[in-house]
C-alpha cells in the first residue's frame, strides 16, 4: 500500500470534491469585482516580504487571482482548468486530486520565501494540473487557435519546453515557481515515468536480440529448432539431424536426444 493510500484511508472523508469548480468562482468573481473597481488585484499576489509584514491572506489570495489575459482568453482558461481538473479528480478521486493541488500550493509558497521581493502567481499552479492531463491522456485533442486539431501530448511537450527555456532565462522567483509546478508533477508521476522507461528498454532489447538472432540464423548453416543456437553463434557444437522426425530437423548436442519428434500431417514420424 502506498503512502498516499494510507493518508487517503485515514483522512479521505476530509476531501473537498470539486475543489477545481470552487477555484474557478472564486476566480471569476475576483475578476468581476475588479472589472468595477471593488477589488485591486495586486493585493490579492503573494509577495513573500509582504507576508512577513502582516499582510497573511496573500498566502491563499494568489490563487483567487485571474488569468492576465483579454476575456475571451480568461475564459476559455477557466474551462481547460476545469475541463483538465475535474478529469484529474474523476481519475485519482477527489482526495489524491486535493493533495496534488495542495503539494503544488505548498511547494509554490515555500519557495517563493528563499527570494526576498518574489512576487508569485498561480499561473504554474495550473500548468502542472495541464501536464499532469496530458500525461494521462497523450492522445487527447485540443483545437490549437480553436481551429487545428492537435494531440495534446505535443502541446506538453512544448509546454516543457517552454518552461525549460524560462528556466535559463528567467528570474529566480520564476525559477523556483517553475520548480515547485516540474517537483510536484515528478512526486506523482516519477514512478510511472521511471516504471515507463524500463518498459522501453526491456522493448529495445528484446528488439536488439531478436535482430542480432535473426541475423546470425540467416547466415547459419545449422541452426537448433530447440534452443535456436547455429554453428555461428556456438562453431564449437556438433549438430545434428534427427532421423526419426518428419523433415530435417536439426538439433543440437543437448537436443539430440531430448527432443519431441516432429510428425507429418498424416501424424507419422519418418521412420514409420
Amino acid at each position: 500500500m502506498s503512502f498516499l493510500d494510507r493518508l487517503e484511508r485515514v483522512f479521505g472523508r476530509f476531501a473537498l470534491p470539486n475543489v477545481t469548480l470552487y477555484l474557478i468562482i472564486g476566480q471569476v468573481g475576483v475578476y468581476l469585482l475588479s472589472m468595477i473597481g471593488r477589488v485591486d488585484l495586486s493585493v490579492l499576489i503573494l509577495v513573500p516580504d509582504l507576508v512577513k509584514q502582516g499582510e497573511a491572506w496573500r498566502l491563499v489570495s494568489f490563487l483567487l487571482m485571474p488569468p492576465p489575459s483579454s476575456f475571451i482568453f480568461i475564459a476559455f482558461a477557466w474551462w481547460v482548468f476545469y475541463f483538465m481538473g475535474n478529469a484529474l479528480e474523476g481519475y485519482w478521486g477527489a482526495f489524491r486530486y486535493n493533495c496534488f493541488l495542495f503539494v503544488g500550493f505548498a511547494l509554490t509558497v515555500g519557495l517563493a520565501f528563499i527570494v526576498p521581493g518574489a512576487v508569485v502567481s498561480n499561473t504554474f499552479l495550473a500548468g502542472s494540473v495541464f501536464l499532469a492531463f496530458a500525461f494521462l491522456n497523450p492522445d487527447y485533442e485540443m483545437l490549437l487557435f480553436f481551429i487545428l486539431p492537435l494531440k495534446i501530448r505535443w502541446l506538453a511537450l512544448i509546454a516543457w519546453a517552454g518552461y525549460a527555456a524560462l528556466f535559463f532565462v528567467g528570474s529566480w522567483p520564476q525559477r523556483l515557481q517553475i520548480i515547485a509546478a516540474v517537483g510536484n508533477f515528478f512526486l506523482f508521476f516519477g514512478r510511472d515515468l521511471w516504471s515507463h522507461a524500463g518498459q522501453i528498454r526491456r522493448r529495445r532489447s528484446v528488439a536488439a536480440d531478436q535482430r542480432t538472432q535473426a541475423a546470425v540464423a540467416a547466415e547459419a548453416r545449422h541452426e537448433c529448432r530447440i534452443c535456436h543456437r547455429t554453428d555461428r553463434s556456438d562453431p564449437q557444437l556438433d549438430f545434428r539431424y534427427c532421423s526419426k522426425c518428419a523433415g530435417a530437423q536439426c538439433y543440437c548436442p543437448d537436443h539430440i536426444f531430448n527432443h519431441e519428434h516432429v510428425r507429418s500431417e498424416d501424424g507419422s514420424t519418418a521412420e514409420t
